[in-house]
């Protein structure tokens, strides 16, 4: 499912205009994606939970070549 599929559902089920509803969903991921890039945990009760998780630096192997490459830090998104 898209964001334009999300909109559509939504406009269907409110009677709002897609240009209208398309501001209101825009807005919430926008929120969503600045908390979390804020270092906030997102809690959205009977949906999911979103947060920013970093991970260790490590060691991974190329598995086409089988060579070892350094990985740093990295930053993820959990949902």
């Amino acid at each position: 499912m898209t964001k334009a599929d999300i909109v559509d559902e939504i406009a269907k089920a409110t009677g709002l205009t897609k240009i209208e509803t398309k501001a209101v969903v825009d807005g919430v991921f926008s929120s969503i994606i600045s908390a979390i890039a804020a270092g906030k945990r997102i809690e959205l009760r009977g949906f999911g939970v979103f947060k920013h998780k970093s991970r260790k630096p490590r060691l991974a192997r190329n598995p086409k070549t089988g060579e070892v490459v350094p990985l740093g830090k990295r930053f993820c998104s959990n949902f």
